[in-house]
């Protein structure tokens, strides 16, 4: 599970660590080499830049608070301006514990979200990714500061320029955008070492499964009997057996596509049939 070593130590000790690893905290975010600022911890806290300080919340309270040890995944998401991948009129909002909207009908997740996906993909370093759904393109450079390269397929053609546009501004050059049917996978870029996937589908696509590398991580939402969705980790056998276990109960917009839900509208019948009056399409991220 996640939160398997929530109680192990203080979430701020992690937090200290990779700021005395990385104190330039000012280089463009995407850049990730430059020199070394030489300055004292309290300084770099004490940054000009305003949204320093919420970044810094959000690490400790939002992600090591609520179980994410990985610091890989602590250090990315400390680079990553989030501020920076959602509408302009949303900016002081970036670090809120909530997912917040882009238009079109989509959403950038809460940030333990990407944090607790990001870290079941169990990424090292120098991993070939694909990620279905990029959305605002907040998670694929998240996942940009820990892999090689990045894949991330997104369905609406507005939001895939708007996500390109914005990663080649920051400088995230390791991000491959790709408009296209993100239940189907993409092809020419597999095998994977791991596949993410930010939309819920009935169950895990088979093409998913068919382009990951033997011992690859998938990590996804799909629909379940007990708590409607379920965050899944699938870890593909060198003996042909996947492994797959539940993460966590989640709440995700749906993967539209030839292996996904046939449309949204199959999607919310089925949704509101569950859960009767209590359905709000505007809880589902």
């Amino acid at each position: 599970m996640l939160t398997s070593m929530a109680d192990r130590d203080d979430p701020r000790e992690h937090l200290r660590r990779f700021i005395r690893r990385s104190l330039d905290r000012n280089q463009p975010a995407g850049r990730f080499a430059g020199p070394r600022c030489e300055a004292s911890e309290d300084s770099v806290m004490k940054s000009v830049n305003p949204y320093i300080g919420p970044r810094d919340r959000m690490i400790i309270e939002q992600l090591a608070a609520k179980g994410v040890r990985d610091e890989r995944v602590l250090d990315a998401m400390r680079h990553v301006a989030r501020e920076a991948f959602v509408p302009e009129e949303l900016r002081e909002a970036a670090y809120a514990d909530q997912p917040l909207p882009l238009g079109e009908g989509q959403t950038i997740s809460q940030p333990y979200i990407v944090g607790a996906m990001t870290e079941a993909l169990g990424l090292e370093g120098g991993e070939n990714v694909l990620e279905i759904g990029t959305g605002s393109g907040y998670a694929a450079a998240v996942l940009a500061h820990i892999a090689r390269v990045v894949h991330s397929i997104e369905r609406i053609p507005a939001l895939a320029r708007r996500a390109r546009e914005t990663l080649r501004r920051l400088g995230y050059d390791r991000v491959e955008v790709i408009e296209g049917d993100g239940s189907l996978g993409w092809r020419p870029a597999a095998p994977y070492d791991a596949i993410v996937a930010t939309a819920e589908g009935p169950c895990i696509p088979p093409s998913l499964r068919a382009q990951l590398k033997p011992g690859g991580r998938l990590v996804m939402p799909v629909e379940d009997a007990a708590c409607g969705q379920a965050l899944v980790r699938l870890v593909r056998g060198t003996d042909g057996e996947d492994h797959v276990e539940s993460i966590q109960p989640v709440r995700f917009v749906p993967l539209i596509g030839a292996e996904g839900w046939p449309d949204e509208d199959a999607w919310l019948a089925k949704m509101r049939a569950d859960a009767g009056e209590s359905f709000s399409r505007e809880s589902y991220r």
